[in-house]
């Protein structure tokens, strides 16, 4: 069980997000909730400086942080601040919660490949934060587009692999 490990990452509504990870080669397990934010016990109506996030649990040998940054910048638009589609707000920025050195070179190696490829208008404004306490967010939010087929998202897959 060595090889299983967690990111964090968010980019907008969580619930896309989730619904496109999900089933992801590697993937096995997502879990949306608050992240980066000022209150202990956040929740949807009450998430002061929170990001809608997302946990995701890999299996490293089947996936990469590398291969799920990649995918994260190109199913959202990194160069929109604090917004996503018609959701604006802190809660919706782009960002990737940084667990260690190497994530941290990792990330900020495919920010270059992602800014240099110039297929957004414009450079990536994703903030690299560090890790702070992951919050699921209530139960009527996990897997909602699963349950809800027709629900928001503003999340689909926009180009081919950065790497």
């Amino acid at each position: 069980m060595s090889n299983i490990k967690k990111a964090y990452i968010a980019g907008g509504c969580f619930w896309g997000m989730e619904d496109l990870f999900r089933v992801r080669k590697g993937i096995i397990d997502t879990e949306v909730g608050y992240i980066g934010g000022q209150n202990d016990h956040p929740n949807y109506r009450n998430h002061p400086g929170h990001a809608e996030g997302i946990e995701l649990t890999y299996d490293a040998e089947e996936t990469s942080f590398r291969e799920i940054l990649d995918y994260f910048f190109r199913i959202h638009n990194p160069t929109t601040v604090d917004r996503q589609g018609n959701d604006i707000g802190s809660s919706y920025r782009s960002a990737i919660f940084i667990q260690n050195e190497e994530e941290q070179k990792t990330a900020e190696e495919v920010i270059k490949i992602v800014n240099a490829s110039k297929r957004w208008d414009g450079d990536a404004v994703t903030t690299l934060e560090p890790i702070a306490t992951f919050w699921p967010a209530e139960p009527e939010h996990q897997d909602y587009l699963v349950r809800n087929p027709n629900g928001y998202t503003c999340h689909f897959e926009r180009f081919g692999s950065f790497l």
